[in-house]
């Protein structure tokens, strides 16, 4: 049995060493025919069809846009000042009362000054004695009767009468206090027959109109508003009122780096009182903007910020924008080009060079 074995598998020995021998392994995997020649391949696939996207566009509305500047602020009153006694004395009148109103140049207190007041009125008297001597000297050096000297004394003695009757009133005005400016009384200190001293706090005096929203701008902000522009004022109380920029300051505040701003308000029956929270909008230059939905903007391939546009040719394109404005109605930008559309629907499906199909008004 063994050897049957070694007899059979010498035979396959055999048999596959011949058919190695006829060659017939080379045609294994070729690609030629029988009669040598190549057999036929595939054919090569069509040209691609380019694909054509179609996208919404919109013509660009342009528009002069004053981007609003939102300021938080405080009225203040206009003027402030604190009336002081400019005398030692006992209070005589008191013709003010706390949260009344008294007139420009109004004498608001009176001081007992008895002496002050008799030296008023004997210096008057003398001014009005050494006025007729001149007149007689003038009259007789005319007529000869009379030296220039004496005429020249007699001057001199009513110029120094004069002296003494100004020296005289400034004495007795410093009994009579004055409101330095028409306002409102905020605060009154002393009571009628209350001695003073002189530099004695007596009362608070407020010029309302026109009151003050005080308030700061950014260091960016800054360059977009100019004294003379208008504000929309709105007040805690709900009261909204248009102003004017009074003051732009041209130094920052150390610890914040704002530019105080000051906005005149009108306040005519003073009603308005300070220290009341307000919103401040200014209004910067007016540009040329486009306002445009917030979903259209899009990023060019190097993290850029703008819209896809389409041109004459339907050829779609990148154009940068700056935001400079955010309103309900969408984004203000600007830096769209005059002479395309804007691409409102599919602008993230096309790239710049692509040949777009523009169906107007679908999407918008």
């Amino acid at each position: 049995m063994p050897k049957f074995h070694r007899i059979a598998a010498f035979c396959v020995m055999i048999g596959a060493v011949a058919w190695i021998a006829t060659g017939e392994f080379s045609s294994v995997g070729s690609a030629q025919t029988a009669e040598g020649k190549e057999s036929p391949t595939a054919e090569a696939p069509a040209a691609i069809t380019p694909l054509i996207r179609t996208v919404s566009v919109a013509d660009p509305a342009f528009i002069d846009h004053a981007r609003a500047i939102r300021l938080s602020g405080i009225t203040e009153a206009d003027k402030r000042v604190e009336l002081a006694a400019r005398a030692d004395g006992v209070i005589a009148a008191l013709a003010m009362t706390k949260g009344g109103m008294v007139e420009v140049g109004a004498e608001v207190m009176t001081l007992e000054g008895p002496e002050a007041v008799a030296q008023e009125e004997i210096a008057r008297i003398a001014l009005d004695q050494k006025e007729r001597d001149l007149e007689v000297a003038q009259k007789l050096f005319e007529g000869g009767s009379t030296s220039e000297s004496n005429l020249t004394n007699a001057r001199s003695a009513r110029d120094a009468a004069a002296a003494e009757l100004a020296r005289a009133q400034a004495t007795a005005d410093r009994l009579r206090l004055k409101a330095p400016f028409a306002g409102v009384v905020d605060a009154v200190s002393v009571e009628l027959g209350e001695w003073v001293q002189t530099g004695t706090p007596v009362a608070t005096i407020l010029s309302l109109d026109p009151i003050l929203v005080k308030a700061e701008v950014s260091e960016v902000d800054l360059a977009a508003v100019a004294v003379g522009s208008t504000a929309k004022v709105r007040l805690a109380n709900g009261t909204e009122m248009e102003g004017t920029v009074r003051l732009v300051a041209r130094e920052a505040s150390a610890q914040t780096r704002t530019f105080p701003v000051e906005i005149a308000l009108p306040n005519p029956r003073m009603t308005l009182p300070s220290g009341m929270t307000a919103q401040v909008s200014l209004f910067a230059q007016p540009v040329r903007a486009v306002v445009v939905p917030r979903s259209i903007i899009t990023l060019s391939d190097t993290g850029e910020l703008g819209l896809r546009v389409v041109g004459k040719d339907n050829v779609a394109k990148f154009a940068a924008v700056q935001i400079i404005d955010d309103t309900p109605e969408g984004l203000v930008v600007m830096g769209v080009p005059e002479d395309v559309r804007i691409v409102t629907a599919g602008q993230d499906l096309v790239r710049d060079g692509d040949t777009v199909e523009v169906a107007s008004g679908v999407g918008q």
